[in-house]
């Protein structure tokens, strides 16, 4: 079977290294403008340039994200914005807007062209009206089954791409086409700024009796009616790959570096497990399952892969993650002592007991046993977000390694 691209989503610089590092064949960015992760840290053009060099040096590529549903006011600054891509040169575009489509084909026709999931695409006749516009990729909706997309691919061109979301947080919505967030705050979800209203709790009110709630679901905490457990389809790597896909994606460009780097390595291992033999793959299977729950998640759920989802695939009692690990910083180096150097995400102290995340799949178990700040000063706790500090552990660690520290174990199985 063809070996698919694995496709892993980078919210910062750091992030995007993090993706390289463990296991990432291509990434996904956003710039500060016309993506739909206006609340996600995004990329200055400056860090668009270093991430795409880092990825290229690594021999991984670099989309970038243009998919708002574009307005006649925002057209001359995409313009701009693809006058300016062109000289980064990203190895493609992700675009949903035809208009915007077109701006991209005239400004910078060199750079790839794949079309968003919020295009709505769920039939071979869409992928091949694409192709002959100029796209390379399409990227499926949500809502196939494995059987659809198995269709499309015996009915397009081998060289037009396939590329399928297989892990991470579901839209209510179609294809993540979304009004809640703009009609209970003025945010636009298809402009990049949605508020995530599918999370908050719901209750039903009858109009002659203001002020008392009724609970959609008998549940003394409301019903989240529109709270979707995330997709997650670890366990089912070899249907994936007999399907014909071409690239995996990984959801998750708000996320942090911990669980893109958990994401990405288990997926790598997964992925190349199962094209070596389906027997090894099947043997591993706990591992894949323990490191995928170490993720930040809401449950999970195959989504449409195998049919239409019931209620099971909901989650109405609340809206909180379930958190395996707490991410507590990225070796940035090592001092001359064989201190590590890291910016730190949450707090810990001297005395904890956390784990060293390596690229080889391995997780090393090592005591906190010094703390110092940037001048050298001994401290016996970080508690402030982003202090750069020195660490020295009772086991090795090496650059690009992530620091964490584990809070629960994993919650299993899928649904």
């Amino acid at each position: 079977m063809k070996k698919p691209e694995l496709l892993i989503p980078a919210s910062s610089l750091e992030v995007l290294k993090a993706a390289v590092i463990f296991g990432a064949d291509a990434v996904y960015i956003g710039g500060e403008a016309f993506g739909l992760r206006a609340k996600a840290k995004n990329f200055s053009l400056e860090d668009m340039k270093a991430g795409i060099a880092f990825a290229h040096e690594y021999g991984v590529k670099v989309y970038v994200t243009a998919n708002i549903l574009a307005h006649n006011q925002d057209l001359e600054g995409i313009r701009t914005y693809f006058e300016e891509l062109r000289k980064l040169r990203p190895d493609a575009l992700i675009i949903a807007d035809p208009g915007v489509f077109l701006l991209a084909k005239e400004i910078c026709p060199e750079i790839e062209r794949h079309i968003s999931t919020q295009a709505n695409n769920t039939n071979y006749l869409t992928y091949r009206f694409w192709k002959e516009q100029g796209a390379k990729r399409v990227v499926s909706a949500r809502e196939l089954t494995l059987s659809e997309l198995r269709e499309l691919r015996a009915n397009i061109p081998a060289d037009l791409e396939i590329e399928t979301f297989i892990h991470g947080a579901m839209c209510i919505s179609y294809s993540g086409r979304c009004l809640l967030s703009n009609y209970f705050t003025g945010r636009d979800a298809n402009q990049g700024a949605c508020t995530h209203p599918c999370r908050w709790k719901y209750a039903v009110v009858e109009e002659t009796r203001p002020g008392e709630y009724f609970p959609v679901y008998e549940n003394e905490r409301g019903s989240y009616i529109f709270n979707s457990k995330d997709l997650c389809m670890i366990e089912h790597i070899p249907d994936l790959l007999e399907a014909g896909i071409d690239s995996f994606k990984i959801e998750g460009r708000m996320k942090t570096a911990l669980y893109v780097a958990t994401a990405a390595r288990t997926y790598r291992k997964a992925i190349d497990d199962c094209l070596k033999s389906e027997e090894l793959y099947r043997e591993h299977m706990d591992w894949y399952r323990e490191q995928i729950s170490g993720c930040t998640y809401r449950e999970f759920t195959t989504g449409f892969f195998y049919g239409k989802p019931d209620e099971n695939s909901q989650i109405y009692g609340n809206n909180t993650y379930i958190k395996g690990y707490t991410y507590l910083g990225i070796v940035n180096g090592l001092d001359e002592r064989g201190y590590c150097r890291i910016e730190q995400r949450n707090k810990f102290s001297v005395g904890d007991e956390i784990e060293i995340m390596k690229p080889d799949g391995s997780n090393v178990p090592v005591r906190v046993e010094e703390l110092l700040d940037e001048e050298g000063n001994r401290m016996e706790s970080a508690p402030h977000p982003k202090q750069k500090l020195f660490v020295r552990l009772s086991g090795e660690a090496a650059a690009f390694d992530l620091l964490r520290r584990q809070e629960q174990g994993p919650a299993w199985p899928i649904i």
